[in-house]
């Protein structure tokens, strides 16, 4: 069995990787246009912070995929799918068939539309390079602004922070915080939290143009305001690589259409991680690339497994502070009720979402303690109606519901 990898990220190196466990004699090749081997994309984050050395941000030591007999060909771009021939071309035109193609081609950053986005001192954060060149380029731009008051904006803003950077704005078009994850209480006290560390904030501020003279000196909002800056960093989303699979006739929507086992329109081609659109969610986070990776291996091992979806979940620890959000957190709609109970002093909120007495999300701020039972009570969906009154409780004990 000759299976070929687009992509050697989370997705691509944990399908190599499982189908390794589950198949000692299949044939894996997976190409990649990085020029470095696997690395974790949070390691980058420490990287760039000045915690991690640069020989500790990969997963690996380099001889791994010898001694794992998986054949990785960096710097080597697929330009070309035939589906009828089951081949691949490569750039050079080299041509591979294959008996199963997987697309873990990963994501790229969405750039909003603002005038200037060319300018030398635009950086994104996707990729190892980017995180070089931008160290670089601080040494003698030290002032920032990040578009972005998502995960990844507040990622970096922490790092830069760590690093030492002086001056270091966040800009959110929204009212708060990561939108998608928190509410407006847990993002106002977050906020708080973050500017005790410098970070400076701009909420629902709307920038509309990145100015300079060949290179960024600031940026200007839709009011007319300017903010100073040596280096704009873009952490406004992603999109799914889908041209390649576009191109080649595979079902696309936001992102490939895959099956609950991760098959394309094509029953040879499948795909996992960011790329990926299953039951009309992509959803661009590690955990989910974890698990559709693992399910695709089983299943082209003829281990059928099937992906049932993956609830929604991230954490975050900055300022000293853990912010963990799983699931529902905004819903809409009469039939969804909230348990809230906060410390603003000690900085702790939590809230649960509940429907029809089952747990559907959840906001943990200010602590680690019973996460892990908070993503099963979601996971579980059972029944909590009698434990109501002390389940926010710092002493509840979860084992009364799970042990029933």
């Amino acid at each position: 069995m000759r299976i070929v990898i687009a992509g050697n990220g989370l997705a691509g190196t944990m399908v190599a990787k499982t189908v390794r466990e589950l198949d000692s004699s299949a044939e894996i090749k997976i190409f990649s246009e990085e020029r470095h081997h696997y690395y974790p994309r949070p390691n980058m984050i420490d990287f760039l912070a000045g915690l991690l050395p640069l020989e500790k941000v990969f997963a690996f030591p380099p001889d791994w995929v010898v001694r794992q007999k998986i054949e990785l060909h960096l710097n080597r771009r697929l330009l070309k799918l035939d589906l009828e021939k089951q081949q691949v071309t490569l750039e050079g035109g080299e041509s591979l068939p294959f008996d199963y193609l997987v697309l873990t081609t990963g994501s790229v950053p969405w750039a909003p539309p603002l005038k200037g986005l060319g300018k030398s001192g635009v950086f994104y954060f996707r990729t190892l390079d980017e995180a070089l060149s931008l160290i670089d380029y601080l040494q003698s731009r030290p002032e920032v602004v990040i578009l972005g008051g998502g995960l990844l904006g507040l990622e970096i803003a922490r790092a830069l922070r760590t690093r030492g950077l002086e001056k270091v704005t966040v800009v959110e078009v929204y009212d708060r915080l990561l939108p998608r994850q928190l509410d407006q209480e847990a993002a106002s006290l977050l906020r708080r939290k973050l500017e005790e560390t410098k970070i400076n904030f701009l909420l629902g501020r709307v920038a509309e143009e990145i100015i300079g003279e060949g290179s960024v000196s600031g940026v200007r909002f839709k009011d007319g305001e300017i903010k100073p800056a040596g280096a704009v960093i873009i952490a406004s989303g992603v999109r799914p690589r889908v041209e390649l699979a576009a191109e080649s006739g595979l079902k696309v929507n936001r992102g490939i259409v895959v099956d609950d086992y991760l098959k394309t329109s094509h029953p040879r081609v499948l795909a996992a991680g960011d790329v990926a659109e299953h039951r009309e969610k992509v959803y661009g986070l590690i955990p989910a690339a974890f698990d559709q990776a693992r399910a695709l291996a089983y299943n082209l091992c003829g281990q059928v497994k099937r992906y049932e979806g993956t609830i929604p979940s991230s954490t975050l620890k900055v300022a000293g502070v853990y912010v963990t959000s799983i699931g529902l957190v905004n819903p809409e709609g009469n039939e969804f009720t909230s348990l809230v109970k906060k410390d603003e002093e000690a900085g702790i909120y939590k809230k649960l979402v509940l429907k029809n007495n089952a747990c559907v999300g959840a906001i943990w701020m200010g602590t680690k303690k019973n996460v892990q039972e908070v993503a099963r009570l979601i996971q579980t969906g059972l029944d909590i109606s009698r434990f109501k009154e002390d389940i926010l409780e710092d002493e509840f004990d979860f084992s009364l519901i799970f042990e029933r």
